[in-house]
């Protein structure tokens, strides 16, 4: 391939990349490249797929396929069990704020669920209610571990859902707690000097 030929490509690669506000780093997934050799072996005749076909059929086979691939996982789990991870993210648009569930084994980590828990009051009974309803979802024979954040409720939570149930052991978030561990660091006034100070050298170097 030419010089200019190779520009070409990169440079309708770009105009798409800009128009549309694509991440830079989407070319480093595992999926660019692919789609690009694609694109090349099926020829200069071939249409590319339309909105209604990538919002639709195409969509539906990758669910099919990623479905397929949940329950692959989910066949290991009656031999080597699961670690159930819970996490909470806020939507900084809609305000909104949600709760997902993930499941560890040594075949990989999966998606399970997320909740909407926008506007609830978020007491240790609520958090062992969902708690409860995942492992219940799940299995509670292949459960071995339960990971959380370290707010009061979440611990408490945890603890009343050792007592209702025998397999999980309920387990703190090991980097939620440095996280809190270096907030209150940064509280101890020599080290809040110093920070302050450095934040003062960074605003001057980047004005």
């Amino acid at each position: 391939m030419v010089k200019g030929t190779i520009n070409m490509l990169g440079r309708y690669v770009g105009k798409w990349f800009y128009d549309k506000g694509i991440p830079f780093d989407a070319a480093n997934s595992l999926y660019f490249l692919p789609m690009v050799s694609a694109i090349q072996s099926v020829g200069p005749r071939v249409k590319p797929p339309t909105v209604y076909e990538l919002s639709g059929p195409i969509l539906d086979e990758e669910v099919e396929e990623v479905t397929k691939w949940i329950e692959e996982y989910k066949q290991s789990w009656p031999r080597t069990c699961i670690t159930l991870m819970s996490d909470c993210w806020l939507n900084k648009v809609s305000k909104n704020e949600f709760l997902n569930f993930l499941a560890y084994s040594p075949k990989g980590t999966t998606f399970l669920s997320s909740k909407d828990v926008s506007g609830t009051k978020k007491d240790a009974n609520f958090y062992v209610r969902l708690y409860d309803q995942i492992v219940e979802e799940v299995g509670d024979k292949h459960v071995v571990q339960f990971i959380t954040d370290n707010a009061r409720a979440c611990v408490s939570a945890g603890s009343k859902l050792m007592d209702k149930r025998k397999h999980p052991v309920w387990t703190p978030c090991a980097a939620h707690n440095i996280n809190i561990m270096l907030e209150e660091i940064s509280e101890i006034k020599i080290v809040k000097e110093t920070l302050d100070e450095a934040k003062c050298i960074k605003e001057m170097v980047y004005l």
